[in-house]
């Protein structure tokens, strides 16, 4: 997992855990009054983890992010937020949030504001990966654009392709994932609206 310290320098991804992550875990953690133990119990990772990844000893995983957020009860972004949302944010192109999964081959930039009612997301894909390692569900709903190569949207067990330019809206709540089966990199954008990526 490589992760871009949230709206800071320009640049490409360095790695390492953003200084704001161990904190906002613990954090959301004690204010939902959650022990280690029920985290652990929710998400299927294992206290010892739970304990490294709140002290900055531990990079975790997208999968694991997700599970985390899922238990905490937020979106994937809100993990890496400090702060409420601001009445107007400006992200810069190179100051995005960015969360990348080298094992899945995917990406994701955050190109909206964190805490809003809608979050934005650039995508890219990589070819022959997918966007997780099995369908997912949560409740919302998507869409999503192909800016660039073609993707397939795996929804509920069906396969929509979906070439440049072309979008899918869907109900979050059906398992769902992205697919690259194609040669060349699939960069698209993912609206999801409420935020619960």
């Amino acid at each position: 997992m490589k992760f871009r310290e949230p709206y800071r320098q320009p640049g490409p991804a360095s790695g390492g855990i953003p200084a704001l992550l161990p904190s906002r875990i613990r954090e959301l953690r004690r204010n939902r009054g959650m022990t280690l133990g029920q985290v652990a119990e929710q998400t299927g990772l294992s206290v010892a983890m739970l304990s490294q990844v709140e002290r900055g000893l531990s990079d975790p995983s997208l999968e694991s992010l997700r599970r985390l957020a899922e238990a905490l009860q937020v979106p994937l972004f809100d993990l890496f937020r400090a702060e409420g949302p601001e009445p107007v944010a400006v992200i810069r192109h190179g100051e995005r949030r960015l969360v990348s999964s080298p094992n899945l081959h995917v990406t994701y930039s955050q190109v909206s504001r964190t805490g809003g009612k809608v979050e934005v997301l650039e995508a890219t894909l990589d070819p022959g990966a997918a966007s997780s390692e099995s369908p997912r569900s949560h409740v919302s709903e998507e869409c999503v654009l192909v800016l660039e190569g073609s993707l397939v949207a795996e929804i509920d067990g069906t396969e929509y392709a979906l070439g440049t330019g072309d979008s899918c809206h869907f109900d979050s709540a059906l398992p769902h994932r992205f697919l690259n089966p194609h040669p060349d990199k699939a960069r698209f954008i993912v609206s999801v609206t409420p935020p619960s990526m």
